[in-house]
């Protein structure tokens, strides 16, 4: 049987999750149709999620839809969880993309259907809350085309709309204009329907079937997850214009893993969409020394046990002890890509209780393994834990969770911006085996230099690969990108070029009977503890300057409201780039710091009488102005090398 993997993506509250209850009670999966207020849908399995009302993890649930099968998953709307989405682009073959008839195309709708775009992934929009006070049709259809994509098609309209009785109706081949829409797709197509009083329906319908598949038009279908008015035309929407998984099982293993979980003794459990062959039950991993000790596939709105699962599928496995989000299983080339900015925010996590600091690492560190982004740090010398996050609610998250999964109380401090720092001119050092000042039994010399922007860090060998043993080269490189994770500031330094220039060491060295003798003998342990004096002193050289995030955002405001609101975004260094006034609104879009996002957040609704919309998404960084900000360091700090030996070596 046929599978296809569909994502359902939304702007929070837009009703996807209505929208999954409402398919699978149409695919008979389930009797009776769970509501998110009332907090028993089926993918919203968490108590905070039923608690809350919204999606905070990403779920699976499989039904069948004539001779395929769907595996459906479900994503989170709210921003601040974007992370999981992320993962979930990875592993599907199609879309819906769910948008609310009556507050319309929201921010994160416009960030969500650019990325899909971009990766190409093959995507329904379907227009929900049809029957609610204020839906729209016209104005939406238009909106759709101008914010999200032109090549939509709509494939209905609505009867009654806005009202409870409101009834999709969908188009055939008597709509003139709708069959004009689909001929426009293919010239030939024009061509024949301008020649001919015959209207080559079938013909279009299979043409905008085919573009669709390749996801280069969308069709557009309207409906009410609530009342169930066109959910049908949407499942006949989503098996005739979406693409089955490729059935590759002869090829060798290649799969991705997109979500991990604790089961209820603590096991590991790992979500893989299978690319390519077969994996068994007992099978150990192309990579590593983990075997496979079962897995389990999803049918029918349930998870079952399977001795193996297939390409095109998506499974559980267990056994897998040192799988992470975003491994790749066998031979995949594909590998891990963020298709959404990094968090630009942070916080340090303090217990109630002085003495569970150990439990609290443990805890956040199995979050870690859910949420990789939140990016668990450490400060061993004040002994803080620092996470990042996308926002407030994403901190509210984590606290309920710990304290209702691990019983943790927790606070946190104030959040503060993620900068990052670049560097700005070349610098270059070294240390010699053997040379004072150098303790270390390692020759390392290094030249760091700016990179192209969004490059990342860049690491090459300007001395023979041969020159060491590998080991000794990998020990430079790793600590390289590590010590990167703080620069002279204290920030994370992105965007450069790190070259090795020189490299030495004292081979093995042993005594009578084969004694090794470490205080003759370079060992990796040198290399790692030089590499980073000698990497900061290039850096020192070289200098950096601190960037901030930068957000583009997008307000209109009632024309009334501007010469309010325009003092505040000067205020919040907000710098306007493009104004303009249609009829009573005033369309504002420029640049703002991510720290000030959130003030300008508060203080919209009273400026406004609650009628500003603001969205908003990271663009860019950008230095920051006046004094560099700096962050404190988490290390024994390599700038300083009496402190730095005195904690390496316990001598200077």
């Amino acid at each position: 049987m046929a599978v296809l993997n569909l994502g359902i993506l939304a702007h929070v509250d837009a009703g996807k999750t209505s929208l999954t209850e409402r398919l699978l009670h149409a695919a008979g999966i389930i009797d009776e149709i769970g509501r998110v207020d009332d907090g028993n849908t089926q993918t919203d399995s968490m108590a905070l999620e039923r608690r809350r009302g919204i999606t905070i993890k990403s779920a699976v649930v499989s039904f069948s839809i004539g001779d395929r099968t769907v595996n459906l998953i479900d994503t989170p709307g709210h921003p601040d969880f974007i992370a999981e989405v992320e993962r979930v682009l990875g592993v599907l073959d199609g879309a819906v993309l769910v948008v609310s008839a009556v507050e319309g195309v929201q921010a994160q709708t416009r960030i969500l259907m650019r990325v899909l775009r971009r990766l190409r992934i093959p995507t329904i929009v379907f227009v929900n809350k049809v029957d609610r006070g204020g839906a729209r049709y016209d104005g939406l259809v238009a909106d759709i085309a101008a914010k999200l994509s032109p090549s939509i098609v709509p494939m209905g309209s609505v009867a009654a709309l806005g009202t409870r009785a409101a009834r999709a109706v969908p188009f055939g081949v008597e709509d003139v204009e709708f069959v004009e829409r689909l001929v426009e797709l293919d010239d030939e197509l024009t061509a024949a329907y301008l020649s001919s009083s015959d209207i080559p329906y079938e013909r279009a319908r299979s043409t905008l079937a085919e573009r669709s598949r390749r996801g280069l038009v969308h069709p557009v279908f309207f409906g009410s997850a609530i009342t169930g008015t066109g959910v049908g035309a949407l499942i006949d929407g989503i098996t005739s214009f979406l693409p089955a998984a490729p059935e590759d099982v002869d090829a060798p293993v290649s799969g991705a893993v997109f979500k991990v979980e604790r089961g209820p003794a603590g096991e590991k459990i790992a979500y893989v969409r299978m690319h390519a062959g077969r994996l068994r039950v007992r099978d150990r991993l192309p990579d590593g020394d983990d075997k496979v000790t079962a897995i389990a596939v999803f049918a029918e709105g349930a998870s079952v046990s399977q001795p193996a699962v297939a390409a095109g599928s998506i499974a559980r496995l267990w056994g897998l002890n040192g799988i992470r989000i975003g491994d790749v299983i066998g031979s995949s080339t594909r590998a891990e890509k963020h298709y959404f900015s990094p968090p630009t925010l942070e916080t340090v996590v303090l217990p109630a209780r002085s003495g569970e600091r150990g439990t609290l690492r443990a805890a956040l560190d199995q979050l870690a393994e859910q949420d990789p982004l939140i990016d668990v740090r450490q400060d061993e010398i004040r002994r803080e834990i620092t996470v990042s996050l996308y926002g407030e609610v994403q901190k509210e998250v984590i606290q309920a969770t710990l304290a209702e999964e691990f019983g943790l109380d927790v606070c946190f401090r104030e959040t503060t911006t993620i900068n990052i720092e670049r560097v700005v001119g070349t610098g270059a050092a070294f240390e010699i085996i053997d040379v004072a000042p150098n303790p270390f039994l390692a020759t390392v010399g290094l030249r760091i230099e700016p990179g192209p922007v969004n490059g990342g860090v860049r690491y090459r060998l300007g001395v023979e690969l041969g020159s060491m043993p590998y080991s000794f080269m990998k020990a430079v490189e790793d600590t390289v990108r590590e010590t990167l994770s703080q620069g002279l500031h204290g920030w994370q330094v992105i965007d450069c070029v790190v070259t090795m220039t020189h490299s030495g060491y004292y081979p093995r060295q042993s005594h009578m009977h084969a004694t090794f003798d470490k205080s003759m003998s370079s060992t990796a342990s040198d290399f790692r503890g030089l590499t980073p004096l000698v990497l900061m002193s290039a850096l020192a050289e070289a200098g950096t300057r601190v960037h901030e995030p930068i957000h583009r955002y997008q307000l209109e405001i009632p024309a009334e409201s501007f010469a309010a609101v325009l003092p505040v975004l000067v205020r919040l260094r907000a710098a306007p780039l493009t104004s303009s006034i249609t009829g009573g609104t005033h369309s504002l879009a420029g640049d703002i710091p991510a720290a000030e996002v959130h003030g300008l957040e508060r203080r919209l609704p009273s400026l406004t009488s609650g009628e500003g919309v603001l969205e908003s998404a990271f663009d860019h960084y950008r230095p920051v102005d006046g004094p560099a900000p700096d962050r404190v360091r988490r290390d024994h700090n390599p700038l300083n090398r009496k402190e730095y030996l005195l904690h390496v070596l316990r001598r200077v």
